[in-house]
C-alpha cells in the first residue's frame, strides 16, 4: 500500500470554481495519473483501490468528479 501515498492527494485537490479552468485541471489530473502509472507502476491492489475511490467520488453526486464537470444545464438558468 506504499503506492497509495502518491495517489490519495490527487483525490484531495479541489476542482476550480471558474469553469474556464476546469479543462486545465482535468488535463493536469490526467497527465499526472498517466505519468504516475507509467513511472511508478503501482501494485494491482493500490490501482484497484484508487479506481474504486474515483468511481465512488464521481458517482456520489453532481459536481464531485475530478475529471469532468457534471453540472445540469437546467440548474444554471433556474430563477
Amino acid at each position: 500500500m506504499y503506492c497509495l501515498q502518491w495517489l490519495i492527494p490527487v483525490l484531495l485537490i479541489p476542482k476550480p470554481i471558474n469553469p474556464a479552468l476546469v479543462n486545465t485541471h482535468v488535463m493536469f489530473m490526467v497527465l499526472y495519473l498517466i505519468g504516475f502509472f507509467l513511472e511508478r507502476k503501482p501494485c494491482t491492489v493500490c490501482s484497484v483501490v484508487f479506481l474504486a475511490a474515483i468511481i465512488l467520488f464521481c458517482y456520489s453526486g453532481i459536481g464531485n468528479c475530478l475529471f469532468w464537470a457534471t453540472q445540469c444545464e437546467g440548474e444554471k438558468y433556474d430563477t
